[in-house]
C-alpha cells in the first residue's frame, strides 16, 4: 500500500492561509517562478509533503525552495529546519534555502542557483 505524502487534506486550510498571507519575498520569487518561467519548470506554492509545508516545490526536479526571514538562526527554528530537510532528503527531495534579503537584492543569482540544481 502506497502512503500518500503530498498535499494531505488536513493541511489544506493552512496551505491556503499561507498562500494568502505570503511575504513580500515569496511574492517576488513566485512572480519569477510561476507559469513555467524558469527553464520551463512548473513550481507550486505552499505545497505540503508529509507534515511539512514547502514554500515552493518543483515536482519534475523533486526540488523544494525555502525562504528565510530575520527569524532564521534561532535554535528551535534551526532544529525544525534540519528535521524537515532530513525528512525531505529521505524521500528524494532536495531543499534549497535563501534569505529573503537576497531575493530583493539579487533575484537573478537566486534564480541562477535554482537552475544549477536542475537535473
Amino acid at each position: 500500500m502506497i502512503k500518500r505524502l503530498h498535499n494531505l487534506k488536513y493541511l489544506e486550510a493552512k496551505r491556503k492561509e499561507l498562500r494568502n498571507q505570503a511575504t513580500a519575498a515569496e511574492i517576488r520569487l513566485w512572480k519569477a517562478l510561476q507559469k513555467r518561467q524558469l527553464a520551463g519548470r512548473k513550481f507550486r506554492r505552499q505545497h505540503s509533503v508529509g507534515k511539512y509545508i514547502l514554500d515552493f516545490y518543483c515536482p519534475a526536479e523533486r526540488l523544494c525552495i525555502e525562504l528565510d526571514g530575520a527569524h532564521y538562526g534561532e535554535s528551535i527554528r534551526l532544529e525544525y529546519d534540519e528535521k524537515r530537510t532530513a525528512f525531505l532528503q529521505s524521500i528524494g527531495i532536495r531543499a534549497l534555502r535563501f534569505e529573503n534579503k537576497l531575493v530583493f537584492e539579487d533575484i537573478e543569482s537566486v534564480l541562477n542557483e535554482i537552475q544549477l540544481h536542475f537535473k
